[in-house]
């Protein structure tokens, strides 16, 4: 008969763990012995890498051409009052104002517009969540929109509630200023398209329209709150670059990472007449319809007119990096270099270590 001293000596060796190599941690094992044989080529071969590639980096990223205007304070056509003033006063009334400005240099290839924004923060985490991504794919078009489009999921039309599309707040708070550069050599504006600005992979899969007419798709829903126009209506000039698939919505939903971000706003069309091989130095206008208010929050708008390079728009941070991390390397594998140089012992001296071997 099984005492309990034995029941408990069973449980005790049940807990043990299975007689494995692995379990017992009897695995072979290796560990690196840095030595200055492996550590000094080390820094050096990144030194002398990463130099080279940040030079080129710097070089790509000084070819593009940028010319930035800030028209957060621009001043209302006719009257001494800025727009961001006059449209706080006169319950969002549209603001027309215009700039001059002179390009210095011939801006050729590609050329792209885009807006700026700063102290906006659309990495708030209530603001990224706030959509209906199956709204947005046009496949369940529910009368009942996500939760989380609260409190942008209803809004009030004709006296009657009715769910918006799109709903949340990142589709409510669409950037709608208009921006227009007038070429006066050329007495026209300057030709840009509203397409080719999206990211393909959001316009082909994340956002797709109702089937059928987007209007009576539409029609048991309203437009959001800050809006002015409904969402089939966002260019009625291309039938296709309308509803959930416009770009400049798109654009606006794909939500940045800082609080100071810019986002494609437009594309110069290189086919048109006088802007085939991009814009030429001389004076341009820059006319503003302005509706979007950004002063309340001390944010700032700008205007930016940009080429591009074979590694994208300008951005020298990459470049100074890496050669800042080369530069470090460099400097730390001639440091260590003279160190072993001057005071090490031989390698076979610290690896033959043991019991009997003098401290000093």
């Amino acid at each position: 008969m099984a005492t309990s001293s034995d029941t408990s000596d069973q449980n005790v060796k049940s807990r043990r763990p299975a007689e494995s190599a692995f379990k017992q941690q009897r695995l072979p094992a290796w560990q690196p012995i840095l030595t200055a044989g492996t550590v000094l080529p080390t820094f050096f071969v990144i030194g002398i890498a990463f130099i080279p590639v940040g030079i080129g980096l710097l070089y790509f990223s000084d070819e593009v051409k940028e010319h930035v205007i800030d028209y957060t304070n621009c001043i209302k056509e006719d009257e001494n009052i800025t727009c961001a003033e006059y449209i706080k006063q006169n319950d969002m009334e549209a603001c027309i104002c215009q700039i001059n400005f002179n390009l210095t240099e011939d801006f050729k290839g590609d050329v792209y517009f885009y807006y700026g924004l700063s102290n906006y923060y659309q990495n708030h985490r209530r603001y990224v969540k706030s959509r209906d991504d199956s709204q947005l794919l046009g496949r369940k078009m529910s009368l009942t929109p996500s939760s989380d489009c609260e409190p942008f999921a209803y809004a009030e039309e004709d006296g009657k509630l009715k769910p918006v599309a799109p709903c949340g707040a990142i589709a409510n708070s669409l950037f709608n200023d208009t921006l227009t550069v007038h070429s006066p050599d050329l007495n026209k504006d300057v030709p840009v398209l509203r397409t080719g600005i999206a990211w393909t992979s959001d316009k082909d899969i994340k956002f797709r329209n109702p089937p059928g007419d987007l209007k009576t798709a539409f029609a048991n829903f309203t437009k959001p709150v800050n809006w002015r126009k409904p969402v089939w209506e966002l260019d009625l000039n291309n039938s296709e670059n309308n509803g959930f698939q416009n770009e400049d919505l798109i654009v606006w939903m794909r939500t940045a990472a800082l609080p100071t971000f810019r986002k494609l706003y437009r594309r110069v069309d290189h086919s048109q007449f006088g802007f085939g091989t991009g814009l030429v130095k001389g004076p341009y206008i820059l006319r503003v319809e302005y509706n979007y208010p950004v002063t309340d929050f001390d944010g700032t708008k700008s205007f930016i007119i940009s080429t591009t390079s074979l590694l994208g728009g300008k951005n020298p941070f990459l470049g100074v990096a890496y050669v800042v991390v080369g530069t470090l390397c460099l400097l730390l594998g001639i440091v260590l270099l003279v160190i072993h140089v001057r005071c090490s012992r031989s390698t076979t001296e610290m690896i033959n270590v043991n019991p009997r071997t003098p401290y000093s």
